[in-house]
């Protein structure tokens, strides 16, 4: 994966950080965000073993309500 030239030259004007540094803070964004992303779906899987789970019938349905009069957007369940 590479960066644009024009877009690289225009960064490197207003940023006086090296390119080790800009490279090091990439991958500690990268790791973070993995980091952050695995632990939810550990937490989404280990809800839907709990049972904590909405139908695929449910869902579909309340989103069909969404912008009706009267309803709850956040109500799952109704």
């Amino acid at each position: 994966m590479g960066i644009d030239s024009k877009k690289k030259e225009r960064l490197d004007a207003r940023s006086k950080r090296t390119n080790s540094f800009l490279a090091a803070d990439a991958i500690a964004a990268s790791v973070e965000s993995e980091e952050w992303q695995l632990g939810e779906m550990e937490a989404g899987i280990t809800e839907l073993d709990s049972g904590q789970a909405v139908s695929h019938q449910k869902v579909s349905k309340w989103l069909k309500s969404w912008g009706k009069p009267g309803k709850n957007l956040w109500d799952v369940a109704g």
